[in-house]
């Protein structure tokens, strides 16, 4: 394992451009049902962001928990950028910097929960708004992604270009600080 991290940070060295980057933080918060409930997450992820949210529907109908088709249930919000790393950075707070090794997944991407809002640093309780759990979703990415989202001669990242798992971990703890926790500490 520590000779693939010494590999992976001589690669890194001797290519500035293989260095992987936060693409986008990406937040969600799943009510559950439509009104003035998810109104108010709205709110709080606009608070969080400084940006409008985008309300998620529900793909199906599921009767036991009261769901029905195309019923917005949740709002979530991408942030990209410098903005993005800022915010990664408030919100990792809330979990104590630290992520677990199986959060991430083989494209380097990675994923964790918040249970309460108000954990992060600068959010105050506000009755009227309340409390909400959300999830964060980190996309990571190197440059030159832009080839499978640009318009024209869109191509497919090649697999020798895609962030791995480990690269993915090592740029998260060297350079986001975070501390991946694998399950057997």
């Amino acid at each position: 394992m520590e000779d693939l991290r010494e590999e992976i940070l001589r690669r890194w060295e001797s290519n500035p451009m293989l260095v992987p980057r936060v693409m986008a933080v990406t937040l969600n918060i799943a009510v559950g049902r439509s009104g003035e409930v998810l109104t108010r997450a709205g709110k709080v992820l606009e608070e969080l962001t400084g940006q409008k949210p985008v309300e998620r529907r529900a793909k199906r109908t599921i009767r036991e928990f009261g769901i029905r088709k195309k019923e917005p249930i949740a709002v979530s919000v991408t942030v990209r950028g410098k903005k993005a790393v800022e915010l990664l950075d408030r919100v990792a707070e809330a979990v104590g910097r630290r992520v677990k090794a199986s959060s991430f997944d083989e494209l380097g991407n990675f994923a964790f929960g918040i249970k309460e809002h108000i954990d992060i640093p600068g959010v105050k309780y506000k009755a009227e708004i309340g409390i909400f759990g959300m999830d964060v979703i980190v996309s990571i990415g190197r440059a030159g992604y832009r080839i499978a989202r640009r318009r024209i001669e869109r191509r497919r990242v090649p697999l020798r270009h895609r962030v791995s798992k480990a690269e993915s971990m090592l740029f998260a703890e060297k350079y986001l600080n975070l501390k991946v926790v694998h399950e057997e500490e």
